[in-house]
């Protein structure tokens, strides 16, 4: 026993330093080349080994593909030497396949596979600005990811937040709020205040603080920011008119609202995001988090079985919307105290999502309730089917469209039977799939879809992905 016990853990001493090894070839690439590692879906950047050994489990147990980490390791070290764009390369589908074909030149190997992303010719990106129009939960999860991967500032560049009223005292206690968050932890950088300026330094990057008023009187140009994507995130302006206001201030060229909009398109990255054209539209609302949840598997179901009629119910956790205690509130129940109270409201999501999805239109009524938990939703979808299915059948679908196609950053496919709430703070996807409380009926015409969602995380992963295509500044992929 003795020696089995130092066997075992001296391999996996061995793996660790093999992922030391990995993980410094992920940071030097990132942070000289530009070119960000995943390892199918889950992020390498800023993390440590044992969460590294922890994805590679997932590949191992839900992909069913063979990671090997010293294979990864070599082949991320081999990366280096190429002369690679500026790229998002999933090293656990490289590793997996070299393995699968017995590979034995990782040079030739990945000359082949990574064939277009060779040569400074092979993508010409210029980095755009941006704008953090508001700084609350969203806007400060937003800033996390802009300022994480800004890497060589090849793609997004935050310049500026805008709040209303500034002061040295709010920007003091602004910066406080971006270092620090009860739900998502501290943030993993430096953060600087400059008073003088106005402005934040966070991990070297100068960002300034502007009064927003009145959004037209507004010139960024001032500021050294030209032809930016504004990210309005207040709440305040929802619709074209108001958000309009935005484009007539100076060095505005797009808007992105992170909320439902009205007159402009709603869009899902990944849904219905291909059929917009960006240089025709300055517009664009990234919808709410719960359609952005649902979206992906009602397209896949849709597109399968065909859905006949359905019912969406989400468990949603208590936003600043509502009340601390019971006090005044515009809707009915939202006034009771969020905090220890279970409150029945409504949500647009049935409705929106068919904004999305146009075949949908009149098969889903929706409702909400909101419960005292700070983040951290889910969404129940009772469907019928106009084609039947199993409940092998159905889950296995899920699986397949979380790990090949067009969803693979929207679908999260989850296997563990004691998987709850907290498990899912932080994770990159909008829809996390619970393959576990899935339910079919005999006949296999009705099925109950159980689908988690970090609403506030999962969402901003999403708008900023939306951000991307709007900017024209998507990477070349490999995964």
């Amino acid at each position: 026993m003795s020696e089995s016990y130092e066997t075992q853990l001296n391999n996996w001493v061995n793996k660790e330093k093999l992922g030391v090894n990995l993980l410094n070839s992920v940071g030097t690439l990132m942070y000289d080349k530009g070119i960000e590692l995943i390892l199918f879906r889950n992020q390498l950047l800023e993390i440590g080994v044992s969460e590294l050994m922890n994805s590679i489990s997932y590949s191992n147990n839900v992909v069913n593909r063979t990671v090997n980490i010293e294979i990864a390791a070599a082949l991320a070290e081999e990366m280096l030497k190429l002369n690679l764009a500026p790229s998002k390369i999933d090293i656990g589908l490289l590793s997996a396949e070299y393995f699968e074909q017995g590979g034995t030149d990782m040079n030739s190997f990945l000359s082949i596979k990574l064939a277009n992303f060779i040569g400074p010719d092979k993508h010409n990106v210029k980095p755009k600005d941006v704008i953090l129009y508001g700084f609350g939960r969203i806007g400060r999860l937003a800033a996390r990811e802009l300022i994480k991967q800004a890497g060589k500032g090849q793609q997004l560049r935050l310049k500026a937040i805008v709040v209303r009223k500034l002061s040295d005292a709010q920007i003091i206690k602004r910066a406080d709020l971006l270092r620090n968050d009860s739900v998502h932890g501290a943030f993993k950088g430096v953060v600087d205040v400059d008073l003088v300026n106005q402005a934040i330094i966070v991990n070297g990057q100068v960002i300034k603080f502007i009064d927003g008023g009145n959004p037209e009187d507004i010139d960024y140009t001032k500021y050294e920011i030209e032809n930016a994507l504004l990210i309005d995130n207040t709440g305040a302006f929802t619709d074209k008119e108001a958000l309009s206001r935005h484009l007539q201030s100076k060095g505005v060229s797009k808007v992105l609202l992170t909320a439902p909009g009205k007159g402009i398109p709603n869009i899902v990255y990944g849904i219905n995001s291909k059929d917009i054209d960006v240089d025709k539209i300055d517009i664009f609302s990234a919808a709410s988090c719960t359609t952005n949840c649902i979206a992906p598997i009602l397209h896949v179901v849709e597109n399968k079985y065909g859905v006949n009629k359905g019912h969406l119910e989400t468990v949603h956790s208590y936003t600043n919307d509502q009340n601390l205690l019971d006090n005044m509130h515009k809707k009915p129940r939202r006034g009771r105290s969020a905090a220890i109270n279970m409150v029945i409201t409504s949500t647009g999501a049935g409705n929106a999502v068919t904004k999305v999805i146009p075949s949908l239109a009149g098969k889903l009524s929706a409702n909400a309730v909101r419960v005292p938990t700070p983040n951290v939703s889910l969404a129940i979808l009772k469907l019928n089917l106009n084609k039947p299915t199993s409940l092998i059948d159905i889950n296995e679908t899920m699986r397949e469209a979380a790990l090949n196609g067009n969803l693979v950053n929207q679908i999260n496919y989850q296997i563990d039977p004691e998987l709850v709430s907290t498990d899912i703070i932080g994770n990159n996807c909008c829809s996390v799939y619970d393959s576990k409380a899935t339910i079919v009926t005999e006949d296999g015409e009705d099925i109950v879809l159980y689908i988690w969602y970090d609403n506030e995380f999962g969402y901003t992963k999403q708008v900023i992905r939306l951000a991307k295509q709007i900017a024209k500044v998507r990477r070349l992929t490999y995964y």
